[in-house]
């Protein structure tokens, strides 16, 4: 069977370390052009040394290459105002998005959630780092008991967070929060962001605070272990710290009043670890390293249901 014909549009960290797990051994698809804007990064030159066709023109660079009429599958791994461009212009000739932006333009997909969900769908959104990381602990609890309300912090290295990161940070914490509660199941849900300028860079680090009713523990501990388990399949260095913690929320607490919980409850809290495969980017970096895992998953996905149907 042949291999899925795909672009990759930011040739900065993101793109990259994407570009690398592809040709490291996808079934199902195959790099045909990087795309940049930056003729000098280093994304396009590692790009031509592979033999991958490039351009450093962005979006009409792509459209330019000979490439382009073969191409099916786009990720686009540079910034939520440039995909709302890049939408525009590659839908326009067919071209069906991943998008790893946190720009929200498509549905949302959370691989071990809703992998199924949106084959037909000509642009799909990879959320966030955070919202890889935490809506599937999210996830896991609201299939056991109803969440009323769920906060995540990830926290992740400095160094880790590059331009486009940096750049959106507004859209960050707004695109995990409605996927905590459109994919996650959450009543209500926020999201924070802490760059950690430690040094050594710190490994990324996720924290998910769940508000319930009374619960099945057990139930719950189960089915997060579960999904862990699913994240881990595609990211080996995705591990909870330690076991899922349970505090009572006292009847006539604010916050759970606040939540829906007016008679008590339970706190569930998760503390996740996200540590990168190193394939191009530090193994520290497993923000970044969630994000091209996932999104590789997702389109070779969508490539064989493409090929099913």
């Amino acid at each position: 069977m042949s291999r899925t014909k795909v672009a990759i549009i930011g040739s900065g960290n993101i793109g990259t370390d994407l570009m690398i797990k592809v040709l490291r051994g996808s079934e199902h698809l195959e790099v045909a052009a990087m795309i940049g804007i930056d003729p000098d990064s280093d994304g396009l030159a590692r790009a031509r040394r592979l033999k991958v066709a490039t351009s450093a023109d962005g979006g009409e660079g792509l459209i330019a290459l000979d490439e382009f009429s073969d191409i099916e599958f786009v990720f686009d791994a540079t910034s939520a105002r440039a995909h709302r461009f890049h939408h525009d212009l590659l839908t326009g000739h067919g071209k069906r998005l991943v998008d790893l932006t946190p720009a929200a333009i498509g549905p949302y997909v959370v691989p071990p959630v809703n992998l199924g969900a949106h084959l037909d769908a000509a642009n799909v959104n990879m959320v966030t780092c955070g919202g890889q990381a935490t809506v599937p602990m999210v996830a896991a609890v609201s299939a056991v008991v109803p969440v009323t309300y769920a906060e995540i912090v990830a926290s992740i290295s400095s160094k880790s967070a590059g331009p486009g990161t940096r750049a959106n940070i507004d859209e960050f914490t707004e695109t995990t929060a409605h996927a905590l509660e459109e994919v996650g199941g959450a009543a209500l849900g926020k999201a924070i962001i802490v760059l950690n300028p430690a040094e050594p860079p710190l490994i990324m680090r996720d924290t998910v605070h769940c508000l319930v009713p009374d619960c099945d523990r057990d139930a719950v501990t189960a089915s997060v272990h579960a999904m862990a388990e699913k994240v881990r399949a595609y990211v080996p260095g995705y591990r909870l710290k330690q076991e899922v913690q349970f505090v009572p929320v006292a009847a006539g607490d604010q916050a759970a009043k606040l939540a829906g919980l007016p008679n008590g409850g339970w706190h569930i809290t998760i503390f996740l670890e996200v540590e990168g495969a190193a394939h191009y980017l530090p193994a520290y970096a497993g923000n970044l390293d969630i994000m091209t895992a996932a999104a590789l998953r997702t389109a070779e996905h969508l490539a064989t249901g493409r090929v099913a149907a």
